[in-house]
């Protein structure tokens, strides 16, 4: 085949798929049925032009079509990895560790139960070994997630069930390719008598050894991007090399999953990506893979499906019972994963819940499609397999693919309309007219004006004035009949557009260079969380996931751990500046919302949804700006770094602004107007380094600040600097059991911490200290203390406490006074040597020494309930 055919073919596919979305539009089909139906028409026609001749030309094209070159390789080595590359770095990998579960679970379960039913329901009737019809199973488990994900994404369903129902798919083809590679060999290469068991054995293999490979691979790939930052072209080309690469590595040189290994490596580049390169590259690599992946899906269907009359041309009558049997099995396995294990997850407070007609919806909309049918091809091809199984595989395989593309897939869009899918509920009905007509009314008050501004006919104005004035008293008179709304549900709907509002404002402030990419990514899964929530769950629900942000989740708990016992501060000195960053940049969105709540929600809803939306926003600041207080005590001057920083970007922001209305106007030229982008460009590199939060420098800072130590001489004060530790606690962190020794001695910088002894509960704040009396006294504690805030703690061991205590007065006169103050007797308190208290005026001072308490071995730092 010459290179000018070559070129004509592809330019001839590329008309196919392009031409696919008008068609899919206009016959309300999905476009991956379209692209199949027109391959298996291009591929049915070839083959009869074959048999009848009829015209030279055609024949000679049908030849052409015929015998084009391709083969099982083709697909799993150029397309494949380019299609699972796109959808893995699309995917919205942060809002979908949500749901890791109940993905997981349908992914690797749903595999599983298709391949076995599958397998063992062909085995009595077929003819052939196990592995074979175990491999048939895998081959027809590989699902197409768009028609699906596309009827979610355009029905009032959740977009959290979109999210679980694409992530599902992808993984499901991961996983099914991993197990049909697995049964393949055994069926290849002859393995004596092989056992399930020995697919347990190296399954894992090829599964966690690919997602490793991949995860690596992904992350150097990124590293070398990184450095190519003012070259996007070459960002862009080095992440087309990265899945072919890691899919010839992992399945050629390491044995592992090909297909797993690409899914980890554009996973792993999606979700390092923000914050590492820049807004405009990351935009530029995503648009080009966007257009990847289009052309690599519509090519692997037209030319997969070209293959169909081929793998079909000499089936038998007892095929089409093969072929029942398989539908019949795999669409069993897969109502058993959806009405069965899915609502178990959901009773498990694991997944979300989906009603009756969606899972309906889910188990009609399993199509299967080109990556079936490569499967397929690649046993057909190969000479390792007996000739009676290559010719049963490709017979039921296509058999199947063609049932669901025809028979699901045309019928897809009418059981959706039958299980109401494609309706509005009533409120969003009542909504909506009520929408349009404030739209409308907001439309009249400026078109006059606009109209007289561009100086038209003053009949015609009116004319057409009055056409718009009964188009809106028609949208008026249909919200008066939804005006029935419940308050309830009117403050469900404002709160979601509240919602989504907050969205908008993250997206423009990243567009705007005054968020990074790492927390504008953060933040706006934090917005569609609340979205998703509050729709389902009304004001509490909006609340409560509001409050969620601020909360110390499992990382913090971690790194909390690892600073605290084993001394790693990294971690936590990061999550921390995390927080900080995403309370310093939360502050201005919230404040910003009320404009919003005052200009659109309450044209709609009225003022008093407005009202009590205000009420629950300004709660929220509340708790926002109490967070940040908190963290501020914490770390003192962080967060005022973090408030020069955003005004600083902000500034950037409109000087950018300026110079483009600059040029707009003419006044300054595109030579100019470069040079000033360079330097904001330069300004605004500096800036996107957050500020290091270094632990040391604020324990050093707290230790400075502390009452008891305020006028220490610098240089005592930095040896006791170095001698202390500092422990941050989240609310509910025991710091002091009951009956537990004391080997150190608590100062609490700040926050808050609850003693509860025999029933009588004391509240500790900034300045105080604990722990001291019962070291002191060589006695078990009798009661338990508690963080009840978030906390900063310095401590103090045995030893250096009681040297300290020695040759420092303040401190024996604090803690004189903390025992008076508690009640404690201070003849039981085993002070050092050299004490006199007002309690016991008439005893003599001992000589240093004579009484000095021995420092108790020390024990392991501060447990942690978490």
């Amino acid at each position: 085949m010459d290179i000018v055919t070559i070129v004509a073919v592809t330019a001839a596919l590329f008309v196919v798929i392009g031409l696919s979305e008008p068609l899919a539009s206009r016959t309300r089909l999905p476009a991956t049925v379209i692209l199949a139906l027109l391959g298996i028409l291009i591929g049915a026609a070839s083959t009869s032009l074959l048999v009848f001749r009829d015209s030279e030309m055609l024949t000679s094209a049908a030849e052409l079509i015929h015998n084009l070159p391709i083969r099982s390789n083709f697909f799993l080595y150029v397309f494949l990895p380019t299609l699972i590359f796109q959808v893995s770095l699309t995917i919205d990998l942060r809002r979908m560790l949500d749901d890791w579960v109940p993905i997981l679970m349908m992914a690797v379960v749903a595999v599983v139960l298709s391949t076995m039913a599958v397998g063992w329901a062909l085995y009595p009737v077929a003819g052939l070994p196990l592995m074979a019809c175990l491999m048939i199973g895998a081959i027809v488990s590989t699902t197409d997630p768009s028609a699906v994900v596309s009827i979610f994404r355009a029905t009032p369903a959740p977009l959290r069930l979109a999210r679980i129902v694409e992530g599902e798919s992808l993984l499901n083809d991961a996983a099914a390719i991993a197990l049909f590679s697995l049964f393949f060999a055994f069926v290849a290469f002859g393995i004596p008598n092989p056992q399930l068991s020995d697919v347990v054995v190296q399954f894992p293999w090829l599964v966690l050894g690919g997602s490793v490979t991949g995860w690596l691979a992904g992350r150097l790939a990124l590293a070398a991007m990184a450095r190519f930052d003012n070259h996007p072209m070459g960002q862009v080309s080095l992440s087309v090399a990265l899945p072919y690469l890691t899919y010839v590595v992992a399945e050629v040189f390491l044995g592992t999953s090909g297909v797993i290994a690409v899914v980890a490596a554009g996973l792993s580049l999606n979700f390092n990506a923000p914050g590492t390169l820049s807004p405009a590259n990351q935009a530029k690599l995503q648009d080009t893979w966007d257009l990847l992946g289009y052309w690599a899906g519509g090519l692997i269907f037209v030319l997969a499906a070209i293959l169909i009359p081929r793998l079909v041309s000499d089936a038998q009558p007892w095929d089409i019972v093969l072929v029942v049997i398989t539908v019949l099995a795999s669409l069993a396995a897969r109502a058993l994963v959806l009405f069965a294990l899915l609502p178990l997850l959901t009773r498990m407070q694991l997944s979300p819940k989906v009603e009756t007609h969606q899972r309906t919806a889910i188990l009609w909309g399993g199509l299967r499609g080109a990556v079936t049918l490569a499967l397929a091809l690649a046993v057909t091809e190969s000479f390792r397999i007996p000739a009676d199984i290559k010719r049963t595989v490709g017979i039921v395989a296509t058999g199947f693919t063609l049932y669901t593309l025809i028979v699901q897939g045309t019928t897809l869009r009418w059981v959706i309309h039958r299980l109401g899918l494609d309706k509005l509920s009533t409120l969003d009905l009542a909504l909506s007219a009520q929408v349009v007509a404030v739209a409308l009314q907001s439309v009249r008050e400026n078109v006059a004006d606009t109209a007289r501004d561009f100086g038209l006919a003053r009949e015609t104005v009116r004319d057409e004035a009055k056409r718009f004035a009964e188009r809106v008293d028609l949208a008026v008179s249909h919200a008066d009949e939804g005006a029935g709304i419940p308050d309830r549900d009117r403050i469900t709907l404002g709160l979601v557009a509240l919602a989504g509002r907050e969205r908008d404002l993250i997206l423009e402030a990243f567009r705007d260079g005054v968020l990074p990419a790492r927390l504008a990514t953060r933040m706006v899964s934090d917005a569609d969380r609340l979205i998703e929530r509050t729709r389902t769950g009304g004001r509490l629900a909006y609340l409560s996931t509001a409050r969620r942000v601020h909360k110390s989740g499992r990382e913090h708990r971690v790194a909390s751990f690892l600073h605290n016992r084993l001394r790693i501060s990294a971690p936590l000195a990061r999550q921390t500046a995390d927080r900080f960053e995403y309370l310093v940049a939360e502050a201005p969105i919230l404040r910003e919302l009320h404009d919003f709540i005052d200009t659109r929600i309450r044209r709609i809803h009225g003022k008093r949804v407005a009202e009590l939306l205000h009420d629950l926003l300004e709660r929220r600041m509340d708790e926002a700006d109490r967070a940040l207080d908190g963290l501020r005590l914490q770390f003192p001057g962080y967060a005022e770094e973090l408030e020069r920083r955003l005004i600083r970007q902000m500034v950037l922001s409109q000087e950018e602004r300026e110079y483009a209305a600059l040029v707009d106007d003419g006044l300054i030229g595109p030579e100019l107007r470069h040079a000033l982008d360079a330097g904001i460009a330069r300004r605004r590199k500096q800036l996107a380094k957050r500020p290091p939060l270094d632990l040391a420098i604020q324990r050093k800072a707290l230790v400075a600040a502390f009452p008891l130590f305020a006028d220490m001489p610098a240089d005592r004060r930095k040896m006791l600097m170095r001698q202390m530790r500092t422990v941050y606690a989240a609310p509910g962190t025991v710091l002091l059991r009951r009956d537990e020794a004391p080997r150190r001695v608590w100062f609490i910088a700040s926050g808050a911490v609850e003693q509860v002894r025999a029933g009588q509960v004391l509240r500790l704040g900034p300045g105080e200290m604990f722990g001291h009396l019962a070291m002191l006294k060589r006695n078990l504690r009798r009661g338990q203390t508690t963080a009840i805030a978030h906390s900063t703690l310095l401590t103090l061991d045995e030893a250096h406490f009681v040297k300290l205590l020695n040759s420092d007065q303040t401190l024996r006169d604090a803690v004189i006074n903390s025992a008076r103050t508690r009640g404690v007797p201070l003849d039981e308190v085993a002070v050092v040597a050299g004490v006199s208290t007002p309690a016991d005026p008439g005893t003599a001072p001992k000589k240093k020494g004579t009484a000095e308490i021995k420092a108790a071995p020390r024990e392991p730092e501060v447990r942690s309930d978490a």
